[in-house]
C-alpha cells in the first residue's frame, strides 16, 4: 500500500510530516473517543499546535511556515488517513486566515500579533446582516458549519451589506467572546470536526475588522493567495478524502489478514475476488492521488509565478476535486463491503470511515455537480453559478 513520504519535501514540510506521522498512531487510537467527544481533545490539539500543522501555511512574515500547497496536501492525507475528523480540521483551521487576506493590512497584522498559532474559522455562507453606523457595522445573523469553532482565536462570518445601491457580500470578524457557540454538531459523520453554529446578536464590529468579498484587493501577495478559494479548498478538502480512503485500506489489511469468512477454508486475504477488489480499490485511489497532486503541481507553479489560474483551469481543478473525492468514496464503500458483517459494528473503524467520507462528499465544493460545471466551462458554455 501506498505511504506518505518525505522524499524531497523542504525542512519545515519534512518536520511536521514526520511529526504528524509520529502521532497518528496515537490519533487512530483515539479515533472513537473525538467522535464520541465531538471535537479534537485538549492535548491532541495541542500537539497538532507544537507540530506547526495550523501555521503549516501562514506566511513567514506573520511566524508561518509558508509551505507550498503540494506539502500541505501530504500532511492533511497523513492526518486524514489517522482520523477524518483530525485531517479536516487541521485543513480548515491552517487555510481559513486566506479567507481574511482582504483585511486592511494593519488588522491582518494585528489579529496574528500575539503568537503564529492563531486559528481562524468561519463560514461563506451569507447568513448575517451587516448595518452600517458610526464606529463599524451593526452585525446580526447565524452561521453554520463553524469547524473547529471551540478553538478558534478569532471567527469570521459573510454578511449581506445593504449599503450602496446593491446588497454586497462582507464578511465581519468577530473574537469568540462577541459570539454566542451553539451546541449543534450531533451528526453522523465527521463527528469529531466541532463543526458548530455561531451567532452574533447586536455586534458593533469595527470598519477595519470587515471587508468585501468581492472586491478583489489582498492586503499582501503570497502564491496561495492567487489560487481561488473553490480551487484551494477543493483540493484540500479532496486530499483529505484520499486519506480516509487510505485509511480505510489500510483497516481493512488488517482485518482480512485474520477474519475467517462464513465456510471458509482460509482467511479473507487469500479469497480471490477479495485479492481483485482490493487490487482494484489500492489503483483506484493511486490514480486518484496522482491526478489530485498533478493538478495541485500545475496550480501551486502557476500561482508561485504570480499568474491568476484561467478559467479552464478552475474548471480541471474543480472536476479534479470532485472526481477525486468521487473515487475515494468507492474505495471506502468497497473497503466497507468487503469486510463483511463485521463493518457493522461501532468498534470497526470502517463504519466510521464510511460516515466520514460520506459527509465530506456533502460539502458543496465537491458535489456531483460539479463536473456539470466545469463541462460547461470546458464546452464553452456561459456558468449559471457565480462562484467557480
Amino acid at each position: 500500500m501506498n505511504t506518505v513520504t518525505t522524499l524531497d519535501a523542504p525542512a519545515p514540510a519534512a518536520a511536521i510530516l514526520q511529526a504528524v506521522n509520529d502521532l497518528a498512531p496515537t490519533i487512530t487510537a483515539r479515533a472513537a473517543e473525538i467522535e464520541s467527544a465531538r471535537r479534537l481533545p485538549a492535548d491532541v490539539l495541542a500537539e497538532l499546535t507544537d507540530a506547526g500543522c495550523f501555521r503549516m501555511l501562514l506566511p513567514t512574515s506573520h511566524g508561518g511556515h509558508g509551505l507550498d500547497l503540494p506539502a500541505a496536501l501530504r500532511i492533511y492525507e497523513a492526518l486524514a488517513r489517522a482520523d477524518a475528523a483530525v485531517g479536516w480540521t487541521v485543513m480548515i483551521g491552517s487555510s481559513a486566515w486566506c479567507d481574511l487576506a482582504g483585511l486592511p493590512r494593519s488588522t491582518f497584522d494585528a489579529l496574528y500579533a500575539s503568537r503564529p498559532d492563531v486559528i481562524a474559522g468561519g463560514a461563506f455562507n451569507p447568513s448575517g446582516m451587516a448595518v452600517r453606523e458610526d464606529g463599524g457595522y451593526r452585525v446580526n445573523g447565524r452561521w453554520s458549519f463553524v469547524s473547529g469553532c471551540q478553538h478558534c482565536t478569532w471567527l469570521f462570518g459573510n454578511c449581506i451589506d445593504m449599503e450602496g445601491d446593491e446588497p454586497q457580500l462582507r464578511i465581519a470578524v468577530f473574537s469568540p467572546s462577541e459570539v454566542e457557540i451553539e451546541d449543534t454538531w450531533n451528526v453522523s459523520g465527521l463527528c469529531g470536526t466541532g463543526s458548530h453554529h455561531f451567532s452574533a446578536h447586536d455586534v458593533l464590529v469595527s470598519a477595519e475588522r470587515t471587508f468585501l468579498v468581492f472586491a478583489g484587493d489582498r492586503c499582501f501577495d503570497e502564491p496561495i493567495l492567487h489560487l481561488p478559494a473553490p480551487a484551494l479548498f477543493s483540493l484540500e478538502i479532496a486530499s483529505v478524502a484520499i486519506g480516509i480512503a487510505q485509511g480505510a485500506l489500510d483497516d481493512l489489511l488488517a482485518l482480512a489478514a485474520d477474519k475467517m469468512p462464513l465456510l471458509a477454508h482460509a482467511p479473507l486475504a487469500a479469497n480471490p475476488h477479495f485479492q481483485y477488489e482490493l487490487a482494484t480499490a489500492d489503483t483506484d485511489l493511486r490514480a486518484a492521488r496522482a491526478l489530485l497532486h498533478a493538478d495541485t503541481d500545475v496550480a501551486w507553479a502557476s500561482a508561485v509565478e504570480g499568474a491568476e489560474l484561467t478559467l479552464e483551469q478552475r474548471a480541471h481543478i474543480r472536476a479534479t476535486g470532485a472526481w477525486v473525492t468521487a473515487r475515494a468514496v468507492s474505495v471506502v464503500d468497497t473497503a466497507y463491503r468487503a469486510a463483511g458483517s463485521s463493518s457493522l459494528y461501532l468498534d470497526s473503524p470502517l463504519q466510521r470511515r464510511l460516515r466520514d467520507i460520506h459527509a465530506l462528499t456533502q460539502h458543496f465544493l465537491v458535489k456531483a455537480d460539479t463536473l456539470t460545471t466545469a463541462g460547461a466551462v470546458l464546452a464553452g458554455q456561459e456558468l449559471t453559478t457565480p462562484v467557480f
